[in-house]
């Protein structure tokens, strides 16, 4: 947490706030947060630089500079990303504030300290062990049905790697599995055809349903401007133990599978 919708809410705030701003000081306040090839200052680096596009590739949210030079932030569990005017206060636990010339900051505010901002140099290959984008059009029905053939892995832990499908977390890929009505602890090579149809579906369409609502703010997720979310407010599953499954009315249950919560439906997902 924050997973795909969360990161994408933020990328698409953040780029229609300050895309095409110049960053003009940098303070970095916890040296442990930022990453930079040795012998690169990652402050020094960064000003001057203007901010010409601001994107998401998995669960990380990308900076993309001028100059080619990119900061990717991956928010871990607490992190947040948030724009704040000349006469707002920094949020707590604000580590690295990016300074802009019209008087903004774009502060990143982690309370656990988890989350990391990279210096990503131009061309470096920093995502090459990221899976497919599940949004992507390249996340076809055959790719996914390729990923799952002749593995043993629980379905749902296959969701959750991130080498293979890239932004996916527990949140949805508890959602995805119980709206395609598919038992968490499957073998994923168990999966027929059709299941398999149905769960790619699912996924698409519950990541896309979670970023209209623009993420979900169960513990700490804010979006860019420090507003909540609003996926949270229609789970069918995550975070409800016994409560009524929305299609069944049976009691929702929680198990651990490779050391995950799991909330699922024992009988809608067989």
């Amino acid at each position: 947490m924050p997973e795909l919708p969360e990161a994408e809410t933020i990328a698409r705030d953040l780029d229609r706030a300050v895309a095409g701003a110049t960053i003009v000081g940098v303070d970095v306040r916890l040296r442990r947060i930022v990453v930079a090839s040795p012998g690169k200052n990652f402050a020094k680096a960064l000003i001057g630089e203007r901010i010409a596009s601001v994107a998401r590739r998995g669960k990380y949210v990308v900076l993309n500079l001028g100059s080619g030079l990119r900061v990717v932030t991956g928010l871990r569990m607490t992190g947040r990303l948030l724009v704040r005017h000349t006469e707002e206060a920094e949020p707590p636990g604000a580590h690295v504030v990016l300074r802009l010339e019209d008087g903004r900051a774009l502060c990143f505010a982690d309370v656990r300290t988890l989350g990391r901002m990279r210096l990503v140099e131009r061309g470096e290959a920093w995502d090459e062990a990221l899976g497919a984008e599940p949004l992507d059009a390249g996340f076809t029905v055959e790719s996914f049905i390729g990923m799952l053939a002749g593995r043993t892995t629980p379905v749902k832990v296959l969701l959750l790697d991130q080498r293979r499908i890239a932004g996916i977390g527990n949140i949805y890929a508890c959602e995805a599995l119980w709206k395609a009505g598919i038992r968490p602890s499957r073998p994923s090579r168990a999966l027929t055809k059709p299941a398999a149809r149905r769960l790619h579906c699912a996924v698409v369409e519950v990541l896309t349903r979670a970023i209209e609502l623009r993420g979900s703010s169960i513990d700490d997720y804010v979006d860019a401007g420090g507003r909540k979310g609003g996926f949270q407010n229609v789970l069918a599953v995550y975070g409800r133990r016994g409560r009524p499954c929305p299609r069944c009315a049976r009691p929702i249950v929680r198990t651990v599978l490779a050391q995950r919560g799991t909330w699922w439906c024992r009988s809608c997902q067989r």
